[in-house]
């Protein structure tokens, strides 16, 4: 079986550090993923994602990347329950990232030269290999 998601996109806000009672460090940030294809009303349709990163790579997430910023999240995705406070289950779908790559350059907030990676590319049905 194969559980594997690979994202490119840019954060909607600063990531949020937290540790758990052990030390172990977990960051969650939101990542804004667009669609390749374009809605019936021709605008760009965007995904927005919860990604959660433990342990050094979280520190390393919360230290480097910042709202706008671009990047690769491979992971795997997860679904899970919790009871609210009102005793209402509650499913939360979020990706749980093994490696995350930072794109954009350093010192920029967000515009740069890997901005090609997220170009709007036009694609139509012929262009599909099935």
């Amino acid at each position: 079986m194969l559980n594997r998601i690979v994202l490119i996109g840019r954060l909607t806000k600063d990531p949020e550090l937290r540790y758990t009672p052990n030390g172990v460090a977990v960051a969650t940030f939101t990542l804004a993923v667009d669609r390749m294809r374009k809605s019936a009303q021709g605008e760009r349709e965007t995904d927005f994602i919860n990604i959660v990163v433990w342990q050094k790579q979280a520190e390393n997430v919360a230290n480097y990347l910042s709202k706008g910023k671009l990047a690769a999240v491979d992971g795997r995705l997860q679904i899970r329950s919790y009871d609210d406070k009102d005793g209402q289950r509650r499913w939360m779908t979020e990706v749980v990232a093994e490696t995350v790559r930072f794109l954009s350059p350093k010192d920029s907030g967000g515009s740069g030269p890997t901005d090609f990676i997220g170009a709007e590319m036009e694609h139509s049905d012929d262009d599909l290999p099935f």
